[in-house]
């Protein structure tokens, strides 16, 4: 079961502010993480000023950088505030908001980002920073959402595709541990796609799905074999909606975990997020860890 996915350090956080509230519950919420996981905290606001001194005023400029400092000092206030023993570090980048969390993230492992900017016009659709820095992330992403007043379920949930999806069952695993919670491995197979359109009429339905079954219990079996002391259970469930299914289960999760499926555009970059994965940021009801994918490879549009 090799894998084509890189090994990335989700071992430290960043996260990036904006002024939104959406952006302040997801550093309070990656400040936890990083107590969690006994590392420093690093927060980034992305100014832009590099790109807007070509047509805004130089006192402009200067107003937009005086703020972003300023929301950069009260953000670290509250997190320290919740979490006096966290160590705490800001940067402003003069540089934009993803770009600014790109580089970020090649320094400081996983990215953390709200699910609305203050762009956004809808609070289940994830807003366009979010969106950017998921799509082209080398290093894994955490998208939050669905936490409001939401109670700790003790589970984190795991999409796995199929075999080649072990190394995103031990990323779940290592998170299940950190979160003291159990594991759910989740392997959802779309019979449309498997089977064509008239699946009543094929006698392969049952071969196909036993098929499914046997790749999840692969990836079971390494990671109970790996994870002794896990709580771990193994579902398969066939669905003409994949992304409906995962939806569905991330309301009984305090953390979905899956692989960053990247699909080509139209100039053969692989920029955008297969149509789950795409789904499961604007929709999931806690948040997402995504995976990156790099290779080749860039998974199912699914």
């Amino acid at each position: 079961m090799e894998s084509k996915f890189r090994t990335p350090d989700t071992s430290s956080v960043t996260v990036g502010v904006d002024g939104s509230q959406s952006a302040r519950i997801a550093a309070l919420w990656a400040a936890k993480e990083a107590v969690r996981r006994d590392r420093p905290l690093h927060i980034v606001y992305g100014a832009d000023t590099d790109g807007r001194a070509l047509y805004l005023p130089a006192e402009t400029i200067e107003r937009v950088r005086a703020n972003g400092r300023e929301l950069l000092d009260d953000t670290a206030k509250a997190v320290s505030a919740e979490y006096p023993g966290l160590n705490v570090t800001t940067e402003f980048s003069r540089a934009g908001a993803v770009d600014s969390l790109h580089r970020a993230g090649g320094l400081h492992g996983t990215v953390v980002v709200g699910n609305r900017g203050l762009g956004g016009f809808n609070s289940l659709m994830l807003g366009s920073v979010g969106m950017g820095v998921a799509a082209a992330a080398m290093t894994p992403v955490i998208v939050v959402r669905g936490i409001d007043g939401a109670e700790e379920t003790g589970t984190v949930l795991a999409a796995i595709r199929d075999e080649h999806d072990l190394l995103i069952a031990r990323y779940a695993a290592r998170e299940a541990e950190l979160h003291k919670a159990s594991l759910r491995l989740l392997h959802v197979w779309n019979v449309l796609q498997s089977v064509g359109e008239v699946v009543t009429m094929l006698d392969g339905v049952d071969e196909i799905a036993g098929g499914h079954a046997e790749a999840l219990r692969a990836v079971t079996d390494v990671v109970r074999g790996e994870f002794p002391d896990l709580e771990v259970q193994a579902d398969a469930e066939k669905s003409i909606s994949v992304a409906g299914v995962l939806v569905e289960a991330s309301r009984h999760a305090d953390l979905l975990v899956m692989g960053g499926r990247r699909v080509p555009s139209a100039l053969g970059m692989a920029r955008n997020l297969g149509r789950a994965t795409h789904s499961l940021l604007h929709h999931a009801h806690c948040p997402v860890l995504l995976i990156p994918r790099t290779g080749s490879d860039f998974g199912s549009r699914s």
